[in-house]
């Protein structure tokens, strides 16, 4: 699956969570922007996980700040 299609998904993901229907962007970040609590991103991680069939570790999901480099993983992880 390429970034695009992976984005489309995330984001059709991302918008049940997305409460102040913030605007995604590359550069929009899960904590500030997004106002993710710790178990709202459990939650979002675990939809990510199922509906690619992938596992981001914990190490990974550390790194992870804003919707651009969630993309990014995806794909990585992916391939």
């Amino acid at each position: 699956m390429d970034r695009v299609a992976v984005e489309a998904k995330i984001a059709s993901l991302i918008e049940p969570f997305n409460k102040k229907n913030v605007a995604l962007s590359d550069a929009t970040t899960f904590a500030d922007d997004l106002e993710f609590d710790s178990l709202t991103v459990m939650d979002f991680v675990a939809a990510i996980e199922d509906e690619f069939d992938i596992i981001i570790s914990m190490n990974a999901q550390a790194e992870i700040e804003n919707y651009g480099q969630l993309v990014d993983a995806v794909v990585k992880l992916q391939n």
